[in-house]
């Protein structure tokens, strides 16, 4: 049942993936947005996590990438074509990081452990 799911979900398998896959990129195009971009560190404490975890530089990227794109949907524009033809929307600068979070919080949760860190509400 896992194979099947696993090949629905592929482009490379299936053609209603690929056609949503290249909408999705280039809708991140227009903005000059990465995918992981669109993952939000108050919606779960493992991104929030992760994020304090990466380089400095990465994630003042992600920051300007977020504010252009806001900057340009205030104006209801995109970016140049030559800008959007230099974006790279699937290139992952999260996904292991986050992987390696959850990975951690699942050991520590297995051992009985205290939580690294909890929601707290302002």
């Amino acid at each position: 049942m896992a194979s099947f799911l696993q090949s629905f979900i592929d482009p490379r398998k299936n053609w209603l993936a690929k056609q949503h896959m290249k909408t999705l990129s280039s809708r991140l195009r227009r903005y000059g947005l990465r995918y992981d971009d669109l993952y939000d560190p108050y919606y779960e404490l493992d991104i929030k996590e992760a994020l304090n975890r990466l380089p400095r530089e990465i994630v003042d990227a992600r920051h300007q990438r977020l504010k252009r794109a806001m900057d340009l949907s205030m104006k209801h524009e995109y970016l140049p074509e030559d800008l959007q033809a230099m974006q790279t929307p699937f290139r992952s600068y999260l996904q292991e990081m986050l992987a390696f979070v959850k990975r951690e919080r699942a050991e520590r949760e297995a051992l009985g452990a205290m939580p690294l860190y909890q929601r707290t509400i302002p």
